[in-house]
């Protein structure tokens, strides 16, 4: 493994960046700044690579403009109505960062801190951040180690954990924008996404889960079947109004808590490239980068519009800690919270 100095935060913390490379042509560089996944390198079917997640250029864009490239999202990935929630009879309240609810663990979460290296060598990273009582509002010392490690089979797989001296909520996600054509390619619109879910869950007009839990069968989140992003994406259908395009959360069909199952898939057709998505978590967001509209530049100097890049993002059920007929996202002394997901990459001649 490589590591090099990336840059410095306002208030004078080095941010490094670590290189994980294996024989297969694939490279991943993460930064101790919010366990960001700053580059990603693939191979297409003809074995040419290219980086296939977006991102921003310095760490003051990361720290400013990002809107969460790359990031591990936390202390609670997705959004939390009205900021509010409940533990234990104890109300808490949380900064509403996008009004009027909270997104990602509020203004500072975990994407706008440096973690500490606790090890790496040539195949894993080992990164861990202690968010203290109170930050963003949030309840208990959480203690949270994520691990980055890079198979030979082209998996790069991530594994978070967590523990707390007082009860809270947790939900951890990583927040990669994908496009498997490249990096400032253009849109995302000609991949073809498969998803194994059979419900979903239907939002409100501020984009929290109303609670229902809802057959995909007949809408356009049906994507049981390979099914073109563009095919669907700009159907007057309520729900992809709301949201832009595809930003919701489907309830995936195997139980969750065993070892990480099969749960999305996609594939770019000039490439060749597919990206199989393996979680253990029981929902996934999709998201289609509803919000980029050109003003953020990427990398190489290219500018990031609406579905530029898609988001796979296995999480627990958004404003879960409200929402008791979703799977509890509550932590407690002397409980471990883990998770783990893989993105498995390949190319269709192999």
């Amino acid at each position: 493994m490589n590591s090099e100095r990336y840059g410095v935060t306002e208030d004078g913390k080095p941010v490094v960046a670590y290189t994980l490379a294996n024989t297969a042509g694939m490279r991943v560089c993460v930064l101790s700044l919010g366990c960001i996944i700053a580059h990603l390198e693939v191979p297409d079917r003809e074995g040419n690579s290219a980086n296939v997640v977006l991102g921003s250029d310095s760490v003051a864009g990361y720290l400013h403009r990002s809107p969460h490239f790359g990031a591990i999202a936390g202390r609670y990935a997705n959004r939390i109505a009205r900021g509010r929630f409940t533990i234990d009879g104890i109300d808490y309240q949380l900064e509403t960062n996008a009004p009027p609810n909270t997104l990602h663990g509020g203004r500072h979460g975990f994407d706008k801190v440096v973690w500490q290296t606790e090890s790496h060598d040539g195949e894993a990273l080992v990164l861990r951040y202690l968010s203290p009582d109170g930050e963003e509002g949030f309840p208990g010392n959480l203690s949270v180690e994520v691990t980055y490690r890079l198979g030979a089979a082209n998996d790069l797989r991530i594994d978070y954990s967590a523990t707390t001296d007082k009860p809270t909520i947790v939900n951890l996600t990583n927040h990669s924008y994908f496009n498997l054509a490249g990096e400032g390619s253009g849109d995302v619109l000609n991949h073809i996404v498969s998803i194994a879910a059979d419900h979903f869950t239907p939002i409100d007009a501020t984009q929290i889960p109303t609670g229902e839990i809802r057959s995909v069968g007949e809408t356009p989140f049906d994507l049981r079947q390979p099914t073109t992003i563009g095919e669907r994406l700009r159907m007057a259908d309520e729900q992809l109004l709301i949201a832009r395009g595809y930003d919701h959360n489907w309830v995936l069909r195997t139980p969750a808590g065993n070892a990480p199952r099969h749960a999305a898939r996609a594939f770019e057709p000039r490439s060749g490239r597919i990206l199989d998505v393996l979680t253990d978590a029981p929902g996934l967001q999709f998201y289609t980068g509803n919000s980029l509209d050109g003003a953020l530049v990427g990398p190489t100097g290219r500018a990031y519009r609406q579905s530029d890049g898609c988001c796979f993002e296995t999480q627990r059920f958004p404003d879960a800690p409200n929402q008791p007929g979703f799977p509890s996202a509550v932590l407690r002394p002397g409980e471990h919270f883990r998770s783990t997901t893989i993105f498995r990459f390949s190319t269709d001649a192999t």
